[in-house]
């Protein structure tokens, strides 16, 4: 996978999407990889390095693999999305079902807390995207409402 265990840098430039904006000299960085991790079924794998002498874990995403977890779409605010990351624990509703403000939709598991999502309005189910089990991330879609 890595092939280099020490790296030195000696001039750093930062980048945004236009190229680059700044440059500096001088400053000396010390990378050395300690460890690389198993690949996740998320596809990403943890990087543990030194920075300077300090430790430092990232998670990349590994190319050489494709990554199991399909990526949901994201929610926007008609719909329902979910809070936080964690995993669906029930799923209270179905397609077509016409819901009141304030009915159970769903709960999510995270932290070995359970936290029900409410509906916000009177509206219709018309797709749900998710069902128990399901690993679910930050702002993903998991329920449409009409």
């Amino acid at each position: 996978m890595f092939e280099i265990n020490e790296l030195r840098i000696t001039k750093i430039t930062w980048f945004d999407r236009f190229g680059a904006i700044g440059s500096q000299t001088g400053k000396t960085l010390e990378i050395r990889v300690q460890a690389v991790g198993e690949t996740g079924e998320d596809g990403e794998v943890k990087v543990f390095f030194e920075l300077n002498g300090q430790p430092r874990v990232i998670r990349v995403p590994d190319r050489m693999v494709k990554s199991a977890t399909a990526r949901r779409p994201k929610a926007d605010p008609r719909h329902i999305g979910a809070p936080m990351p964690g995993v669906v624990a029930t799923v209270a509703v179905q397609a077509g079902a016409k819901v009141r403000q304030g009915d159970l939709l769903l709960t999510i598991e995270a932290m070995k807390m359970e936290t029900g999502l409410h509906a916000e309005r009177d509206a219709t189910v018309k797709t749900i995207h998710v069902q128990p089990a399901s690993q679910i991330d930050a702002k993903d879609l998991l329920i449409e409402m009409e």
